[in-house]
């Protein structure tokens, strides 16, 4: 089950956090637009009855309003304007449902047009030119989720929660993560020029990412999961939960095993989430049978989903284990690591995660259109959803700049001293 894009006819969940990954479903429903406003004649609704209880006549008016009235402004030749009456009327249709979704002020939730829609399933087919980020919208600010790992955006510093408030000296104010991705895209080789804000800077700093060509973390999974061993305790990396993750983690745990070592890191750090297949797979290594790992809150509008461990538990009580976490740790990263603190097989180490609390699903609204939707939140074992400032792990540990620069990592020297007791 995975967070993002497409249809088909078996619904399907992602568990990441960012702007361009979101959730699979083959699921139509609510109201469409079926006809075209002329003169007072109101648009109609197909496949569903008008809502009762509610006026849609100021629409109607709005809309007959503009057909009588509006003379649009001069336009830059390079932007593309629709021409036809049907065309303007169709981009009307799409406004009307990015500003329905808006009006729900979900930083999830959103209307992917054509143009958008289409960029969308490209980003999942492969790879694509850009820096290598996720990004969201958090308190009407465009917040980077997580640099992906070996990326430009990675390579220039960006992090974890920095605040992107220029994009090429262009505001962000105001901007939803579709029309951000289409300005930070760009071919191979080019540069763009971020604004960013962060925690404990005094003002605003200019970072230059030159593009590359990025491959999407969930068909590349050859390098997902690392295993070494460091002064006698297993250090496993654990970077995005993909199809191919649970097996590379069990390879990996079984390497653990065969080195004899009884005290682990998994390091979850940077993960922005993936599959919820995945995470409960990972789990069920660590758990008896039953156990609770995570549930999916839908508020009556369907039945709750609980999913529980598989029972592998090949530990028993024979293990030491301490979870890296930061803000970069989201959705099945975030389930993953509350769930194994929730029953104390392990302790959590580093910063506040990300806080991404809430299952979305991507909705065919039209052949090429589609809208994401956040339809359930993620609860823990304890029934509580996922805080929306993030799991706050046990022992908290900052990585400065100046560690950064010295290739220091507290936290992962903080997590050797737990497990050697020192």
């Amino acid at each position: 089950m995975y967070d993002d894009e497409g249809a088909g006819p078996v619904p399907t969940r992602w568990v990441v956090a960012g702007g361009a990954l979101v959730a699979v479903i083959a699921f139509a429903g609510g109201y469409f637009y079926a006809g075209t406003a002329q003169g007072s004649q109101a648009p109609t609704f197909a496949g569903s009855a008008q809502p009762s209880n509610v006026d849609f006549s100021p629409v109607w008016k709005a809309w007959r309003v503009i057909d009588e009235k509006f003379v649009p402004a001069a336009v830059a030749t390079s932007t593309p304007v629709a021409t036809s009456t049907a065309e303007r009327d169709q981009e009307r249709v799409w406004g009307m449902i990015e500003g329905l979704a808006a009006s729900l002020n979900d930083p999830y939730t959103f209307f992917l047009p054509p143009s958008e829609n289409q960029q969308f399933s490209a980003d999942m087919s492969g790879s694509f030119e850009g820096v290598g980020m996720e990004i969201a919208v958090r308190d009407q600010v465009l917040t980077v989720v997580s640099p992906l790992k070996g990326t430009p955006a990675d390579k220039a510093g960006i992090k974890s929660k920095d605040l992107i408030l220029k994009i090429d000296g262009v505001s962000t104010a105001g901007m939803d993560v579709g029309s951000a991705v289409h300005k930070i895209r760009g071919p191979k080789g080019t540069e763009v020029v971020f604004t960013l804000m962060r925690e404990k800077w005094n003002e605003p700093r200019e970072i230059k990412v030159i593009r590359d060509v990025i491959n999407v973390p969930v068909v590349t999974a050859s390098s997902h999961t690392v295993a070494s061993a460091r002064d006698g305790v297993f250090v496993l990396t654990l970077s995005t939960f993909t199809s191919n993750s649970p097996d590379l983690f069990r390879n990996a745990l079984r390497q653990f095993i065969e080195s004899g070592d009884t005290k682990l890191i998994l390091d979850l750090r940077g993960n922005p989430g993936g599959y919820l297949e995945a995470a409960v797979n990972m789990a069920s290594w660590f758990l008896p049978s039953g156990k609770i790992i995570v549930s999916e809150d839908y508020a009556g509008h369907s039945a709750n989903i609980v999913h529980r461990s598989l029972g592998y538990d090949i530990f028993n009580d024979n293990l030491k284990m301490v979870i890296l976490v930061d803000h970069g740790s989201a959705s099945a990263a975030e389930i993953l690591a509350g769930a194994l603190r929730h029953y104390g097989v392990a302790q959590l180490v580093g910063t506040n995660t990300f806080g991404k609390g809430s299952v979305q699903e991507l909705v065919d609204i039209s052949p090429g259109t589609a809208l994401k939707i956040t339809v359930a939140r993620w609860l823990g074992p304890d029934g509580v959803q996922i805080p929306r400032d993030g799991i706050v792990p046990d022992v908290k540990v900052e990585i400065s700049d100046e560690d950064a620069k010295a290739d220091k990592d507290p936290q992962m020297e903080k997590a050797l001293q737990i497990l050697k007791g020192e």
